[in-house]
């Protein structure tokens, strides 16, 4: 018997070595080398040879005789997740849904492939749970699957040969991390595994110009398990995101090789499903009628569409000879930068002060232009004095005091307009040259400028 042929891959960027390190030189990441088996040259290979993804023979092109005609888009029935998309789906493309167990990544996608079913062969692929499971959830939902086809399978080449008969034109893969092929001498889940069944899936989508989409699992720490690799391998990956203790759940894109990134869409868990909210600004300013100190709104630019949410900061005297910083929903470390901007150029000294900032709803913001209104709501809790409740803001803080423009500054700012605001502090560079009706808007230059306005 032949002697095996191992190799040890990272998780985090592919990269092979011939023996396990705790550290990948590569990436510098700990403890994310898996082993895999190397396939011998006597084993027959895991796919069939495609003379290119399209089925014929790969010639070369010159860059002008490329059509530029775009694909045509399958629209799903839910405007929230086409926003995400970046229109619909996109035929021969694959998708990636990950998300947190429980987030409700199986129901909104059972309810996307019912409606399609009703007017294309559609075909869901579990192998986690039974069938009998998941028409159970049909019914709870009050879905109508008569047309959807289903088939419990984990083996990619009987869920190949089953799809070759349907020829189904959207394919449901629940989930990738149990799918196996007999070629590949691991265990289902493992590294080779899910990179091995994602790459035969994925030239089978593009050969046959099936819509391919794979729900994953993803680790602790929420990023998507199974290799990196994964996500270079698929055109577009989503992320459903979610807290227990709420009902809500963001839908946001973080790859669309077919529309734009960071696309957010917004959704309600309730008994008859995940649906889709029209108004998201409205679930997040859900403020109380007297106004209270530390509590500023933030025009955030997701995607395509400004989206207001509200800030909050407490600050309050520390009994540690280390004061707390946390960050919910925003980020620490730039928390404790824009500290000591405050500091340096606000003379305001927070050092012996605990100071705790969340962003309502469960938002996880990423802009820089949630500086202003940090500051703002740090200084508001501070001093113990309330901010208007008619007051928006927005821009990003410089480390010399400066307030710089964000983009879409014109937009954020209607959009505050039509949600009845009536004062908005912005950066000078994003004030509009003509004035917007129902809207006061102050440009400022400096934090100081904002500190003495307010």
């Amino acid at each position: 018997m032949a002697k095996r042929k191992t190799a040890y891959v990272c998780n985090d960027c592919g990269a092979d070595y011939g023996k396990w390190q705790g550290q990948c030189d590569n990436c510098g990441a700990w403890n994310t080398l898996s082993e895999i088996v190397v396939a011998t040259k006597k084993q027959t290979t895991l796919q069939p040879r495609f003379d290119g993804y399209a089925g014929a023979r790969s010639r070369i092109h010159s860059l002008n005789e490329v059509a530029l005609e775009q694909s045509p888009r399958i629209v799903s029935g839910t405007a929230e997740l086409d926003r995400v998309l970046g229109g619909g789906f996109v035929e021969g493309s694959t998708i990636l849904v990950g998300g947190h167990p429980g987030a409700g990544k199986s129901t909104l996608l059972l309810q996307v492939l019912c409606h399609l079913s009703r007017h294309m062969s559609a075909l869901y692929v579990t192998g986690e749970e039974s069938l009998q499971q998941i028409a159970l959830r049909a019914h709870r939902l009050g879905l109508t699957a008569t047309d959807l086809k289903m088939l419990a399978e984990t083996d990619v080449m009987a869920i190949s040969a089953a799809t070759t008969e349907l020829k189904p034109k959207i394919l449901l893969i629940d989930s990738i991390q149990v799918m196996y092929l007999n070629d590949v001498q691991s265990a289902p889940g493992g590294v080779a595994q899910v990179r091995e069944c994602a790459a035969y899936l994925t030239r089978f989508a593009k050969q046959t110009g099936t819509i391919l989409i794979l729900i994953g699992h993803v680790t602790k720490d929420g990023t998507l398990a199974g290799p990196k690799v994964l996500e270079h391998m698929i055109d577009c990956s989503v992320m459903l995101e979610g807290s227990d203790d709420s009902r809500f759940r963001t839908l946001r894109s973080t790859k669309n090789r077919f529309g734009p990134v960071n696309e957010l869409g917004v959704f309600a868990m309730t008994d008859k499903g995940l649906k889709e909210v029209k108004n998201p600004s409205a679930i997040f300013l859900s403020r109380g009628e007297e106004p209270v100190p530390g509590s500023v709104v933030l025009v955030l630019w997701e995607g395509t569409r400004p989206l207001l949410i509200e800030v909050q900061a407490l600050v309050d005297q520390s009994s540690l000879n280390n004061p707390r910083r946390l960050a919910v929903g925003l980020e620490g470390n730039r928390l404790a930068m824009l500290l000591a901007v405050l500091h340096r150029h606000g003379g305001i000294h927070l050092g012996d002060q605990d100071v705790f900032v969340n962003a309502v709803g469960g938002v996880k913001v990423a802009e820089t232009s949630a500086d202003l209104a940090l500051i703002l709501s740090i200084v508001s809790s501070f001093k113990n004095k309330p901010l208007p409740q008619d007051l928006v803001v927005f821009g990003e803080v410089g480390l010399s005091g400066e307030i710089r423009p964000v983009p879409s500054g014109q937009e954020r700012i209607a959009e505050a307009a039509k949600h009845g605001f009536r004062k908005a502090i912005v950066p000078l560079a994003n004030k509009p040259k003509h004035p917007i009706d129902g809207i006061e808007v102050i440009g400022m230059k400096q934090i100081r400028d904002v500190l003495n306005y307010i």
